[in-house]
Formats: structure tokens, C-alpha cells, sequence
């Protein structure tokens, strides 16, 4: 993972602008931690591995949360994207008072800690629960008929939002 030809192998595997980031991070693993150190964090707290994961090239607390959910047993670690910040502001409105466009690390942070509190030491599982069914829910959506609706001879998706209702989301 750490040699030259990687990052275009990567490319043409299908990775595209993760392959620089992989291929960097594997660089920086090896020039400064021991081969060990990526199971290490399992012995620490999730608030450290997390924030060990963060000094790593192209990995920011999303990636950071998905890694200690999935590969270090943190439990506590929930991964918010798009998705789920839509689920915290729709269902349990936990923004409304100051709602933003987009989602800064300050929000991020909030939601966790709200999703953190609600759920307990297994809130990774409770998120993935209402992620995967929101997806799916929302596939439903798409793929009905009844989400199409006929304006003057064009057939338009009624979920679609208009380019002055979308919002920037990172």
C-alpha cells in the first residue's frame, strides 16, 4: 500500500480521489506508527481513537467514526452524514432553533452527543437501524409510480427538490 505505482493502481480499481488518500495514509502508518498501532486503538477510548484516526491524512470524523464503528467495537461511534442529520432534524428536531446549511464540525459533534445520550453505549447499532431503513425508505419513494406527477407533458419526480430548495450538505 505504500509504494509509488499504489495510488494509480488504486485509480484504476475504482477508488478515485480516495486513492490518494489510502495510499498516504498507509505512507504515513508506516513512517510513524508501529504495524500494530490501527488495533491498538481498540484498547483506547473511543474519544482518543477517534481523534488518533483524525491526524491521518484525508480522514475526518466521518471516516474516523466509521472506522471505529466498524473495525475498533466502539459502539458509541456514530458516523453522521447527509442522512443522518436529515433524521436528527426531522424526527427528533434537534436543530431546529439554529438550523445550518451545512454540516460544521460544531453540529457534528451535537449530534453525536444528542444520538450518544438517547441510545447509550450501543448508539453505532441504533444509528445504523434508522440509516438503513431512512435509505430504504427513501429508495421506496423514488421507485414509486406515485412519486411521478405529469406537468404540461413532462413526467417529473415529486421528490425532487427544485435547485433553489436543495442545500449544500458535506
Amino acid at each position: 500500500m505504500i509504494g509509488n505505482e499504489v495510488e494509480q493502481k488504486l485509480r484504476d480499481l475504482g477508488f478515485g480521489y480516495r486513492a490518494k488518500y489510502i495510499n498516504q495514509t498507509a505512507k504515513q502508518i508506516m513512517a510513524k506508527e508501529s504495524p500494530d498501532w490501527l488495533i491498538s486503538l481498540r484498547g483506547v477510548s473511543y474519544e482518543e481513537a477517534h481523534q488518533a484516526l483524525m491526524s491521518l491524512c484525508g480522514v475526518g470524523a466521518k471516516v474516523a467514526d466509521c472506522v471505529c464503528m466498524m473495525s475498533l467495537d466502539k459502539h458509541e461511534a456514530i458516523p453522521i452524514d447527509t442522512h443522518v442529520w436529515q433524521i436528527a432534524n426531522r424526527d427528533y428536531k434537534l436543530l431546529k432553533s439554529s438550523p445550518t446549511k451545512t454540516l460544521t464540525d460544531k453540529t457534528y459533534r451535537e449530534i453525536g452527543d444528542f444520538f450518544r445520550s438517547l441510545w447509550g453505549e450501543y448508539a453505532s447499532w441504533a444509528q445504523s437501524v434508522l440509516f438503513s431503513a431512512d435509505l430504504k425508505k427513501f429508495n421506496k419513494e423514488a421507485k414509486s409510480p406515485s412519486s411521478k406527477k405529469r406537468t404540461k407533458g413532462k413526467t417529473t419526480d415529486k421528490n425532487e427538490k427544485s435547485p433553489e430548495k436543495r442545500t449544500k450538505l458535506s
